[in-house]
């Protein structure tokens, strides 16, 4: 029994030793194996490793995959204007020589993260201090990227790291220099705007007179040929009358008459005061001159 129990323990030990001298380096990671805490090799292939036990040699894993330094505020900076602007930024790095990264941070990411952050920022100052506000929104905002990474890069190669790309999320005025952009803004859409409305309100006369001016042209060319139109059937009318009148000239008087008398005594009301010999009544008194005339 107790040789059982010493082979078991015995097993157990091994299997310990064993399991404390193999290790696993996965493809997202780097491993760096120390003996005696001297940096004794650097692994960047994935696969199964052998090492001595501790605390003869350990391993120390490092991701080598593409990692985010995203600030969580912006940044104040001042440009070449003199004018405060708001700058958040994120960079893209990786670790590129495990030894080198170690030696300057001893694999803490967050003194990497602190250098990284000092780093970009002083980039960014250097870059939007020799460009306007303008400038560093939209006319030269390409190439201030490009030149913070340049610079981000260089430094960044001499702790083992290798920044990927570097962007600027947001550039922004301060609170201050906001409202008084928007103001600028707004009197300006305010200029546009009532320049717009008094052209239209010129453009609106404009046509008002035009309208009015073919609408008296119009009125002025019916009339002149109402007229015509009206002379000319005078013209006919008088015509006819003549020609009447010449065919039968006692009977027009006749007529003419007729038309009088129907005139006058259209009422019982109405009264006429009127000699009775007059020529008025010349057919009233002269029967045979109607007969003679109805005869004709």
């Amino acid at each position: 029994m107790n040789r059982i129990i010493s082979y078991v323990f015995v097993g157990l030990i091994s299997l310990w030793i064993l399991s404390s001298t193999l290790f696993v380096v996965d493809q997202r990671q780097f491993a760096i194996v120390f003996a005696l805490g001297e940096v004794k090799q650097v692994i960047k292939n994935p696969g199964l490793y052998f090492k001595l036990p501790p605390p003869f040699q350990n391993v120390l894993f490092m991701d080598n995959r593409i990692l985010t330094l995203d600030t969580p505020d912006a940044d104040r900076f001042i440009t070449a204007e003199k004018k405060n602007i708001l700058v958040d930024a994120f960079v893209k790095w990786r670790i590129i020589d495990p030894r080198l990264y170690f030696i300057s941070f001893g694999g803490d990411e967050r003194s990497l993260q602190d250098r990284m952050s000092q780093i970009v920022k002083a980039a960014l100052n250097e870059e939007i201090t020799k460009r306007t506000v303008r400038e560093v929104i939209s006319g030269e905002r390409g190439k201030v990227m490009d030149a913070i990474h340049k610079k981000v890069g260089n430094e960044a190669k001499e702790i083992g790291v290798e920044v990927v790309d570097v962007r600027l999320k947001r550039v922004d005025y301060v609170e201050q220099i906001s409202n008084s952009v928007y103001d600028r803004m707004k009197s300006e859409r305010a200029r546009v705007a009532n320049q717009l409305r008094s052209t239209g309100a010129a453009e609106s006369e404009k046509i008002r007179a035009d309208a009015d001016r073919q609408r008296t042209v119009l009125l002025a060319e019916a009339y002149r040929d109402a007229e015509k139109i009206k002379g000319a059937g005078d013209a006919k009318a008088s015509q006819i009358y003549a020609q009447a009148f010449g065919k039968s000239p006692e009977f027009y008087k006749f007529y003419r008459s007729l038309e009088a008398y129907r005139a006058s005594f259209k009422n019982r009301n109405d009264v006429m005061v009127v000699d009775p010999s007059s020529e008025f009544f010349k057919y009233f008194k002269n029967p045979v001159s109607i007969n003679s005339v109805g005869q004709k």
